[in-house]
């Protein structure tokens, strides 16, 4: 049986792509002792790999796709095949940037300012990278961890991710410019890529977790609705795109069904109601495909 070696990210993401996988209709199973978590498909073998090796492990083959930062891609120049950028991360579902801070006491202001001083980061390659653009020369220390408690005593500046800003600030630290931003990129062996049984694979697990990610912070709403009151009932209604309108067996009465924003739909139900809908119903959604 055809398998495809699919890599979920260790660590801060782990917990946030398992939820997206289960919300695409894929129930992952890990436990403490194993690197090999469970599940429910036969045609995939999970591995839980950190993210900053993923895109290496891809690139060789180890594994055929995986899941893991753009800034980790670009930071070992892996040569592989991007599929989609899938825009969540740990707290926010959102992009996180690696920025360059600095006390807030500093006398820095800009990159320029760092010539000759140390900045410790995580993202070596990317930073070197950035600052040889902006012709500045400094040393950049990897850094194994509390990167932000290390100015000023351990390091001029330090390179950082964040998705809040509240652990900089909850350190006295002061941003002076985005390195780059990132989000999560699911990337596939160029070979594996070739591969006709394994590019289904790959592009059918694409399109539920882009639709699981469609999804969220949305809810779908079913109602109905006298004739006459439609268009009172459509005026209450901002849609996905059109609401699907459907007969009933009643011929005065029209179901109505459509996807809302979660958060707009407590104070839409009460103008629903007030605008002749009845029988409202709320339900989740897992996945919106496009």
């Amino acid at each position: 049986m055809n398998q495809l070696k699919l890599g979920i990210p260790k660590g801060s993401l782990e917990q946030a792509t398992i939820e997206l996988f289960r919300r695409a209709g894929f129930t992952i199973t890990t436990t403490a002792r194993s690197y090999f978590p469970a599940i429910d498909d036969p045609e995939i073998q999970c591995m839980l790999v950190r993210a900053q090796e993923m895109a290496r492990y891809v690139e060789d083959g180890v594994l055929d796709a995986g899941l893991t930062g753009r800034d980790w891609i670009e930071e070992c120049e892996a040569r592989v095949q991007v599929v989609a950028d899938l825009i969540y991360a740990k707290q926010s579902f959102g992009k996180v940037r690696w920025v360059l801070a600095v006390p807030e006491s500093s006398p820095f202001h800009s990159v320029r300012d760092l010539e000759g001083k140390i900045i410790a980061t995580e993202l070596v390659g990317v930073t070197r990278r950035y600052l040889a653009a902006h012709g500045v020369t400094a040393k950049v220390e990897f850094s194994w961890g509390a990167t932000e408690a290390k100015p000023p005593e351990l390091a001029d500046a330090i390179v950082e991710v964040t998705e809040t800003g509240s652990s900089l600030r909850a350190n006295k630290l002061r941003v002076i410019d985005t390195v780059m931003e990132s989000n999560t990129q699911f990337i596939a062996n160029r070979e594996a890529w070739c591969d006709p049984w394994k590019q289904r694979k790959i592009s059918d697990l694409h399109l539920l977790l882009e639709g699981a990610l469609n999804a969220l912070g949305k809810v779908g709403l079913m109602l109905n609705v006298r004739h006459d009151n439609l268009a009172a009932v459509l005026e209450v209604l901002p849609a996905l795109k059109k609401p699907t309108i459907s007969h009933l067996s009643d011929p005065d009465w029209l179901a109505v069904n459509t996807v809302l924003d979660e958060n707009t739909v407590r104070s839409i139900i009460p103008r629903l109601k007030q605008a002749g809908a009845q029988g409202i119903v709320e339900y989740p959604l897992n996945k919106i495909v496009m």
